[in-house]
């Protein structure tokens, strides 16, 4: 039996899967390391603790699978998007890595933008706008502050990339994970020349690009030794985490988006052209299927917000569901579904951490808006729920207005756990809601990336066909529909007609 490996490399942890050629899976397992902070806005990682994780939970997930490791055909690797390794002419790391929620570069953003001519222009270029967490703010950062450092460097690597360089010895990084740079040309799938000679570096340090089903390397032996494997086994160019997530549920094709409900929620949609938001209000990258791409709007408070809720205001609910073994949410969503659409006119905006997509505004706030004495705990609940699809919602109209199709919506993450809740996304999309059978996550989408590398599957559509599936499916209400297209229009003025309250908030705070 011939078995592929996906390879996630986390922040709190790496996950190792191992799937069978028919997806099926064999054997899983994570091994966690910490995350610092040696100073406020900072956020750092040892990549040696990567490597060691990866070289502890591999061998484990074989022995517990009983896989041999010569049938270990191929890896797919997956990881944390944006964080920068610097590595030495010897290939030792000069200092920890700088991660994706690292907030230390807002001047090298203003710097990235003054340099190529003005934010519209760096859209252009790049397809996205400079963000404190992208890779080229902090290679600027370097320089700014660490000149001694910047002098060593020979090789800049993302977090997956370090791991592949110690598996095959080779430099290499996937189209997806590089458009999160801020240096690839992302409608060429090229590094940004124009970019890089305006920000004065060097593309030698940068890795080779490839497609994500590439073959692009085999393992060392010493690499093999460390696992319990053999040479045999090919490496793939495998894909960001969020390109890697939807490979995983069959986002492969145009007109699907998922959508995922975790503390955060994302909305990623297929696109088989370049299309990017001239506003910089949602981000557009190579996706992981050849040639293809894909755009993402993200919202920073999603399953999070009714999280919040739950821990904050529903105490004596919890200690009652676990008295009597019930889910709270399960009981939180029978009293949401119990009110009227529209929860008698009570909106929530989700800015409980600020909010990414479209407004990328740090000093919004969370907000419940229309609070009257008739209002139950079940309303609050239900305009939770509404108000976090209406923030994806934002971000699925600006793909529609760039002619990107959405036809199907895959729902995942643990608010997709909720059959009310994906009826709301239903409703407010104006598109079936489907479940896929698998949600194993980006671990999941580069194994099945490894399958196309080994040989098994012509390409990566072939191998989500033959692999996943839809378990349910719901369809709008046209009803329900109706009522949303028509309050949409009011969320969205409410985040206009408070955007300088929540500043003045802010300074207050």
């Amino acid at each position: 039996m011939n078995v592929y490996l996906g390879i996630d490399v986390g922040t709190s942890g790496t996950k190792v899967l191992a799937i069978s050629a028919d997806g099926k899976i064999l054997g899983a397992g994570l091994g966690e390391y910490p995350c610092y902070a040696p100073r406020p806005l900072w956020s750092e990682q040892n990549p040696d603790d990567w490597w060691n994780a990866v070289v502890r939970v591999v061998p484990q997930v074989l022995e517990k699978a009983n896989i041999k490791g010569s049938d270990v055909k191929g890896i797919g690797l997956s990881g944390q998007m944006h964080g920068s390794v610097f590595l030495d002419k010897n290939d030792a790391v000069i200092r920890p890595a700088i991660l994706w929620n690292d907030q230390r570069t807002a001047k090298e953003c203003a710097e990235i933008e003054e340099a190529v001519g003005g934010r519209e222009q760096l859209i252009k270029l790049v397809a996205n706008p400079a963000m404190s967490g992208f890779t080229a703010p902090k290679i600027l950062w370097l320089r700014n502050n660490e000149p001694e450092n910047f002098d060593k460097v020979a090789k800049i690597l993302l977090p997956k990339d370090e791991i592949r360089r110690r598996l095959t010895g080779e430099y290499v990084s996937d189209v997806s994970d590089a458009s999160g740079t801020l240096l690839l040309d992302v409608a060429g799938r090229r590094w940004s020349k124009e970019t890089l000679s305006a920000l004065g570096l060097d593309e030698s340090t940068l890795p080779t690009v490839c497609e994500s089903e590439d073959v692009v390397g085999r393992l060392t032996q010493s690499a093999a030794d460390a696992l319990g494997l053999t040479t045999d086994c090919v490496v793939v160019g495998g894909a960001g985490d969020c390109a890697a997530g939807a490979i995983g549920v069959g986002i492969v094709r145009s007109g699907a988006l998922s959508t995922s409900l975790g503390t955060s929620g994302v909305a990623f949609v297929h696109s088989d052209e370049v299309r990017y938001d001239p506003l910089g209000r949602v981000h557009t990258f190579c996706h992981a299927v050849r040639g293809k791409w894909h755009m993402m709007g993200v919202t920073l408070s999603a399953a999070g917000s009714l999280q919040w809720f739950r821990n904050a205001l529903c105490g004596e609910l919890r200690e009652r569901a676990d008295a009597a073994g019930q889910d709270v949410y399960a009981l939180l969503g029978d009293e949401a579904a119990q009110t009227p659409i529209g929860a008698d006119g009570l909106f929530f905006l989700p800015y409980l951490s600020g909010e990414r997509t479209p407004h990328a505004d740090p000093n919004a706030r969370g907000s419940f808006v229309g609070l009257t004495l008739a209002h139950t705990r079940g309303h609050v609940v239900r305009s939770i729920m509404e108000g976090v699809v209406f923030s994806l919602r934002e971000a699925i109209e600006i793909f529609r207005g760039l002619d990107v199709p959405v036809a199907e919506i895959r729902a995942t993450g643990g608010g997709a756990k909720s059959p009310f809740w994906r009826q709301i996304q239903a409703d407010a999309f104006n598109a079936r809601v489907v479940t896929p059978n698998s949600e194993e996550g980006p671990a999941f989408g580069v194994a099945l990336l490894a399958t196309v590398g080994g040989g098994e599957y012509a390409n990566i559509q072939e191998a989500c066909d033959a692999t996943i599936s839809s378990v349910s499916e719901l369809q709008p209400n046209p009803e329900a529909k109706c009522f949303y297209d028509k309050a949409f229009p009011v969320y969205q003025k409410l985040y206009r007609s408070l955007k300088d309250d929540f500043k003045t908030i802010s300074e207050l705070a």
